[in-house]
């Protein structure tokens, strides 16, 4: 088959020919149709972000395609059907703590290092190995929006999010990053979701705009100034009531107080859900007050990516028609135009765009 192959961190992507891959139990085997190729991949395949990822390797955590094959413990899968490849790969035997690796891209701990191993290969090729439970049935789709289903590995992150702090419908939420990309998929979700508002706090006015647009009056766009007091009280009169949820998505390049700012915005009883990236490049602890967390109960947890059981509940939203993946403009490359495509989904990264490998 032919793939793309990063032989050496800091190199271009090379178009090989390269051996088919093998399955055996727990494994499916599928055709790769469409791949996300996100923005941040140039600083994977530079070296820049120090992912422990071994070479040579076919990138690409994600696609969309059809199932070749099927080991002989599977007993719904069938050739043709079409799937997503879910790259968040977990030991089974791991019990409460599985390792984890997601495939081609980044591992974490010594046994996520020994997954990523064994399915080191990703999806930057005609096709892919996965372990058979990340092979998520979608339904019949037509060829030509298999790019489109590529959004799923950016709104599953941001649904476990929502997951993780039980969001329900009804209540008002914050998204701290709204502007960007994984944020705005939030503030997609938490609509779609029956949120009664989503407060979408923001520097860039262009892209609050843009927000505003796409969803109504249920949208409240607060620009920031930097002055936390100020912040606060803007983001509490945007709401239509008291705000019940707070999701971080901010990058590692914004200082804490952004998000402490945020967090200091919820009700009694509030929850917050860290999965940004603050503090990831050094700098100010978030340092929320002890007696606030306490006599308000407020609860603070981070989440990781998320549960498998998120893959069939966001299909039954684009499937029940509550949350339209056409607001997503899909740009799509050969896999000959590989490294292309790679420096174009870094200089178009953003809300609403995705950029695609199509094998």
């Amino acid at each position: 088959m032919k793939a793309a192959v990063l032989h050496d961190f800091g190199k271009p992507l090379s178009i090989d020919h390269v051996a088919d891959p093998t399955i055996g139990t727990g494994e499916v085997l599928v055709d790769v149709v469409a791949t996300p190729v996100l923005s941040y991949t140039a600083e994977v395949l530079s070296g820049a972000r120090q992912y422990l990822l071994p070479t040579p390797v076919v990138p690409g955590g994600g696609a969309v395609g059809q199932v070749l094959a099927v080991g002989p413990d599977a007993t719904r899968l069938k050739r043709g059907d079409w799937v997503f490849c879910d790259p968040t790969v977990r030991s089974r035997d791991g019990g409460l703590t599985p390792d984890v690796a997601l495939q081609a891209v980044s591992a974490r701990g010594e046994g996520g290092q020994q997954l990523q191993q064994y399915f080191r290969d990703g999806t930057f090729a005609e096709c892919v190995r996965v372990p058979t439970e990340n092979a998520a049935p979608i339904g019949a789709i037509d060829p030509e929006n298999a790019g489109h289903w590529c959004a799923l590995a950016t709104l599953l992150v941001a649904y476990g999010g929502l997951l993780a702090m039980d969001f329900r419908p009804g209540e008002t939420l914050l998204v701290s990053g709204a502007t960007g990309n994984f944020g705005s998929a939030t503030v997609a979700l938490a609509l779609a979701m029956g949120a009664r508002c989503v407060v979408a706090p923001g520097r860039n006015v262009g892209v609050l705009d843009d927000l505003r647009r796409r969803f109504g009056e249920r949208l409240r766009p607060v620009q920031l100034s930097g002055e936390p007091a100020v912040d606060t009280l803007a983001m509490q009169a945007a709401a239509t009531g008291p705000i019940d949820a707070v999701q971080d998505f901010l990058p590692p390049s914004v200082g804490a107080a952004i998000a402490r700012t945020a967090i200091m915005t919820l009700r009694q009883g509030g929850r917050a859900v860290l999965m940004g990236g603050v503090g990831m490049l050094g700098g100010e602890d978030l340092a929320l007050p002890y007696p606030w967390i306490m006599r308000n109960l407020i609860t603070v947890r981070g989440q990781w990516m998320y549960d498998t059981l998120a893959i069939p509940r966001l299909i039954g939203l684009i499937r029940g028609g509550v949350l339209d993946l056409d607001q997503w403009t899909v740009t799509a490359f050969p896999l000959n135009q590989a490294n292309n495509a790679v420096v174009h989904a870094a200089g178009n990264a953003g809300p609403f765009k995705l950029t695609v490998l199509k094998p």
